[in-house]
């Protein structure tokens, strides 16, 4: 069997709640492994905008420094740090750093069950995408939802911990109601 070697670990910014854990999470594994970390963020309301607005530089350069800003004080002295705001259809760019090796590993905020990202529901773009994702949340901060890539890497990944599943293709959502 062959074993992917994690030296990175991407992480997509999302201000909420959910967003907090997931950087605790992905900062935590980073840590603990001595990888580096990756902070992407993509611009606008929505991670699903078919027409992802191109920013000015000096808009760029503001948002930039907020994320920068709200992200630094949760680093603590870890300083193996990169941030980037994506410019961009979130799954192209997403993949694009995939594959130029800026990481290995993908989290993301699971804010709820069928929330739209990259034109899909972020479990239909988790359980597709080219590389190991972990969802975090949406109720609880050490609650996972892995696609099949990163559960081989389950060890890797701290998610011997928590409370985590892994995604199935078509699978049913909770609904509420």
């Amino acid at each position: 069997m062959v074993t992917i070697g994690v030296n990175d670990i991407g992480f997509c910014a999302e201000f909420s709640r959910q967003g907090d854990w997931a950087f605790e999470y992905a900062l935590s594994v980073a840590r603990s492994a001595s990888h580096g970390l990756k902070v992407f963020y993509v611009p606008g309301p929505t991670w699903d905008e078919p027409d992802v607005p191109q920013l000015a530089p000096h808009e760029i350069d503001s948002l930039d420094r907020r994320v920068r800003e709200y992200y630094d004080s949760r680093l603590g002295d870890f300083t193996n740090v990169g941030f980037r705001i994506c410019q961009g259809l979130a799954d192209a760019e997403l993949h694009r750093c995939l594959m130029d090796q800026e990481y290995q590993v993908l989290v993301l905020p699971y804010r709820d069950f069928g929330i739209r990202f990259a034109g899909r529901t972020i479990e239909e773009f988790a359980y597709a995408f080219g590389g190991p994702v972990v969802l975090v949340g949406p109720e609880k901060p050490k609650q996972f939802r892995v696609n099949p890539s990163a559960a081989l890497l389950s060890p890797q990944l701290d998610l011997d911990q928590g409370d985590w599943t892994v995604l199935e293709p078509g699978e049913r959502l909770p609904t509420n109601g």
